[in-house]
């Protein structure tokens, strides 16, 4: 049986963990939605503009409706659920709230958005999203993250920047 030690109850003990384990949810949803959306003609799609996610009304799909820059629909879609790991979950960086992206108003997408049953992808973002950038972006992220805490237990006393192999890396 485990027995956690009384000195390590502060919640600032796992602080790093706990930021790494968060950045990798992050990144896990934005994969998921950029690897669910290349299943779809969408995303090759350029007239269309925005797709309205529709995560809520079933367990086993998502039903995908594509909008045009005016907000008029163009196409539909259905991507089912056969593990929990495909639901899409809003991913902030594509959502068109997050992204400042302009709705219409009284457009057939201003309606979807306020029937408020999922979340609305902009896709001029997901274009423009580099996984391969964005993972070796989370892995610097979460190692950042997880060298806070072990540094504070004493685990790591320095490191090096750089790849070591010239005069000019800052040591910490």
């Amino acid at each position: 049986m485990f027995h956690p030690d009384p000195g390590a109850s502060s919640s600032d003990e796992f602080k790093g963990f706990n930021e790494a384990r968060r950045i990798m949810w992050c990144h896990e949803a934005r994969t998921r939605v950029y690897e669910r959306f290349e299943q779809t003609s969408f995303i090759g799609d350029t007239n269309v503009a925005a797709v309205h996610v529709d995560n809520t009304t079933r367990a086993d799909r998502v039903f995908l409706v594509a909008f045009d820059k005016a907000g008029q629909q163009v196409g539909v879609d259905t991507l089912y659920i056969d593990e929990p790991n495909q639901h899409l979950n809003i991913a902030p960086e594509f959502d068109h709230e997050f992204t400042g992206m302009n709705v219409v108003p009284h457009s057939q997408l201003d309606q979807a958005i306020s029937r408020e049953n999922g979340w609305v992808v902009n896709l001029k973002v997901l274009r423009e999203y580099d996984p391969l950038a964005d993972r070796r972006a989370t892995q610097r992220a979460v190692f950042l993250a997880h060298l806070q805490d072990m540094m504070k237990n004493g685990e790591v006393r320095g490191f090096l920047f750089g790849r070591g192999e010239s005069n000019d890396t800052d040591a910490a």
